[in-house]
This record gives C-alpha cells, sequence and structure tokens, in this order.
C-alpha cells in the first residue's frame, strides 16, 4: 500500500495565523484558498484510513537526524554492562535503556488483537514475534514537565551515560524538533475531522512526550524474518496510537509498527561489514502523548459515535501505566 508523502511547507507558512474555532477556521479557510481545508482534510483521511501518515517538514533536515543516528550508534555499541547503568525499570523503563529481551510486543499477549491479526488476507499479515523485543530502547523526555502530577514515574528525571557531553542538547535538538512535527500534523488532523485547531495539541502541552531510539544489533539478529517500513528519505513516518483512538472514539485505530529482516537487511549488513561501519539499526523513534493527569475521552461530534462507549473518560496517566503493564515495562525487577 502507498502512502503519499505531506509536505508541511505550506502548512507552516501561515499556521500562525489560524483561529482556533471551526467557525474562525471556516472563513479562513476560504480566505487562504481550498487548498487548506483539501490539505487538512487529506492528513485526517489517511489517518482514518491507514492509521499512518508520512510528512515532510523543513524543518526536521536529514543532517539533523544523522547527528543524532550517530550518537546513538557509538552508545548501542558500547558494552551490555555499561548500558546497564542507565537502566532505570524501577521507573518503568520510562527514562534510560530498556535492554533487549524485556518489552514484549502487544501482538503477542494482546488477544483482540490476535484474532484482528488471523482475519486479515494472508499477504498483508505482520510477522508474528515468538518472544519479547531483541532491540535496546533508550527513553529520553522531550519538553516541560508538570510541576504537580500524580503519576511521577512518568515524568522523571534523564538519564544521561557518562562519556556523552553532546548527549542533551543533541537529544533535545532532535526530539523538539519531532514533537513540533507531530503538533502541525496534530492541528491539521484536527481541522479536517471540524474540530478546533487545538483540539489535540492543548491536551499534549507537558505530556510525557519521550524521544525513544531503538537499537538493534545486526551482528546477532541478522536472521531472515527477524522482527526489528521503509519510510522515504528526508520523510517522517507518523502512526496513529491509542491515545488519538480514544479521543476520536475510534475514527483513527491505533496502529502497529514493525520492522524485520528482510534479504535486502542481509545485503546491506554485508556491505556495511566490508566497509566497516556499524551494524546497529537505529531507529528514531518518538512517543507523543497526551499530559498524564488530562481526561482521554472523544472529543466534539465524536461524543455522537456509535462507539463512543467503548472509550470512557480515563485519566492519561492511568491509562499509559495500564500500557505499560501489557508490554511489561510495568512491574518488573527493582520495582518497590
Amino acid at each position: 500500500m502507498e502512502i503519499p508523502v505531506i509536505d508541511l511547507s505550506r502548512y507552516l507558512e501561515i499556521a500562525d495565523q489560524l483561529g482556533t474555532e471551526p467557525v474562525i477556521l471556516s472563513g479562513q479557510i476560504e480566505e487562504f484558498g481550498s487548498w487548506l481545508g483539501e490539505l487538512c482534510k487529506e492528513v485526517s483521511q489517511i489517518l482514518r484510513e491507514t492509521g499512518a501518515l508520512v510528512v515532510k517538514d523543513p524543518r526536521c533536515t536529514a543532517e539533523d537526524n544523522d547527528k543524532f543516528i550517530d550518537m546513538m550508534e557509538k552508545y548501542f555499541e558500547r558494552p551490555i554492562e555499561f548500558k546497564l547503568l542507565q537502566e532505570r525499570s524501577h521507573l518503568h523503563y520510562q527514562v534510560g535503556v530498556t535492554p533487549e529481551g524485556v518489552e514484549v510486543p502487544r501482538s503477542l499477549v494482546d488477544e483482540e488483537m490476535q484474532k484482528k491479526l488471523k482475519g486479515m488476507p494472508k499477504e498483508f499479515q505482520p510477522s508474528t514475534p515468538s518472544g519479547p523485543d531483541p532491540k535496546w530502547r533508550y527513553m529520553w523526555r522531550v519538553g516541560p514537565r508538570p510541576s504537580n502530577t500524580r503519576f511521577k514515574e512518568l515524568n522523571s528525571e534523564p538519564v544521561i551515560p557518562e562519556g556523552f557531553p553532546e548527549w542533551k542538547d543533541t537529544m533535545d535538538s532532535w526530539g523538539c524538533k519531532m514533537i513540533s512535527t507531530i503538533e502541525a500534523v496534530a492541528e491539521m488532523a484536527a481541522i479536517g475531522f471540524g474540530l478546533s485547531k487545538c483540539a489535540f495539541t492543548s491536551l499534549m502541552k507537558q505530556g510525557p512526550h519521550l524521544l525513544a531510539p531503538t537499537g538493534s544489533d545486526l551482528n546477532c539478529h541478522r536472521q531472515e524474518g527477524t522482527c526489528l517500513c521503509r519510510v522515504p528519505s528526508g520523510c517522517l513516518l507518523i502512526q496513529t496510537g491509542k491515545q488519538i483512538e480514544w479521543l476520536t472514539a475510534g475514527e483513527c485505530m491505533a496502529g502497529m509498527h514493525e520492522v524485520v529482516v528482510t534479504n535486502r537487511t542481509i545485503d546491506a549488513i554485508k556491505l556495511a561489514s566490508q566497509q566497516n561501519r556499524s551494524l546497529w539499526r537505529v531507529s528514531s523513534t518518538l512517543f507523543a502523548h497526551i499530559a498524564s493527569d488530562a481526561v482521554l475521552k472523544p472529543l466534539g461530534h465524536f461524543v455522537e459515535s456509535p462507539l463512543a462507549s467503548k472509550y470512557p473518560p480515563m485519566c492519561s496517566g492511568e491509562f499509559v501505566e495500564q500500557e505499560l503493564a501489557v508490554i511489561n515495562l510495568k512491574g518488573n525487577k527493582g520495582e518497590s
């Protein structure tokens, strides 16, 4: 399935001039031209139909990404005993490093999801994982956190590994740029759904956003079919999560993400080995969140959806804690 690339440049040029209420926006859409309404409707439609969006944001350059990836490759290449110094299992791994073999794929433990996957045509079914993820992950908080919150472990202080003086600046810079991209898409999606421009972003303020790069050691995990989406160069892949599913009463369903070792991957491993390059595959994943103490519930006209009763009001922090428990990141060793 081909997902079109959405260039955010034109929207970003006029975003600050847009009002927040749907009635005001209607007039401005006419003022700026039909392209604005059409673009926002396209964003909401793609998210509704596919659960994924590929975007190009001029503020997120390939150079920025390369700087970030290079640093993370150096980190993941460090010895295991060094990386375990940044492990914070008692904080549900919401800061610092998560070792391989800890995080359990949702599709492995969610019976409802398993039924949906089995009901898909064979050619579209994802690979079925057989155990915990073979990847490492590093959690780095992005943006301000609330001074008072019921969910302190979701808003903990960051962990900085020794020997990486550029760590904080690099992580903060790339993380904030990715959050800015998600906020722009959230505004466009809200407009496309007929909500206020800030319907989603107002709830995201001081959310526990996490830059969460993953590292997969292709020295070890190079068997074809190993679960580790190909994205066009210079673009970012955005996927719908459980929180936007809640806010839209299931209009946007949360999707899955998988990375699989293919024959192309094996060829790339051979080439990298010949060129003496890193064999760690790093992704610049980011989780954008609704603020921990905000309430998740269907917004605006989504309240009238026949599925709204499946999404009862729930504190965002409580929801996240439930999700962490499902994928084995809550209740692990070291938790008091």
